[in-house]
């Protein structure tokens, strides 16, 4: 496959997403904005919370989805670096790949934070940065207990009809 191809295919929507991400860190993703939101729908649901309880509620939501996001990116980069292919017999992971992945993650969610040092409403988070860093290995575990699971079932239903049966 041509290198253009291939970088359209597997870096072009790890950009976007990072442009998202780097979208969400401005001013309209800060704290007010966001809990201008989620704060009525709250009150809608829940008509007698008090407002310490929808503070924790919209800090979760928040935090949650810092751990999304940055899984989500931390799985991008990963399949980039795997660049996976029809009939490929390359195991689908390599902690090498991962570990690579979560240093790029890493280095992007400092850079995210140091964004938002300039953003009035928002501001620079070592929290938020380790968050960050735990949504990507938090994404990269589940998808190896995924890939786990699928090669053990795929090595089962491979195994010879007589296997089967004394086992």
């Amino acid at each position: 496959m041509p290198r253009i191809r291939l970088l359209f295919k597997y870096w072009l929507p790890i950009l976007i997403w990072m442009l998202v991400i780097f979208s969400a860190s401005g001013d309209s993703g800060s704290f007010e904005h966001t809990s201008r939101i989620i704060g009525p729908f709250l009150h809608r649901l829940f008509p007698h919370i008090s407002p310490r309880a929808t503070h924790r509620i919209v800090t979760a939501i928040r935090k949650c989805a810092h751990l999304t996001e940055y899984a989500i990116l931390a799985l991008m980069v990963l399949r980039a670096l795997r660049q996976p292919e029809k009939n490929d017999t390359r195991p689908w992971w390599s902690w090498r790949e991962a570990g690579f992945s979560v240093l790029f993650v890493a280095i992007y969610a400092v850079t995210d934070e140091f964004h938002q040092r300039f953003v009035r409403s928002r501001g620079p988070s070592v929290h938020d940065v380790l968050i960050d860093i735990s949504g990507a290995i938090i994404g990269l575990l589940v998808f190896w207990c995924f890939w786990r699971w699928r090669s053990k079932r795929i090595s089962a239903s491979e195994k010879p009809l007589e296997e089967k049966s004394s086992t």
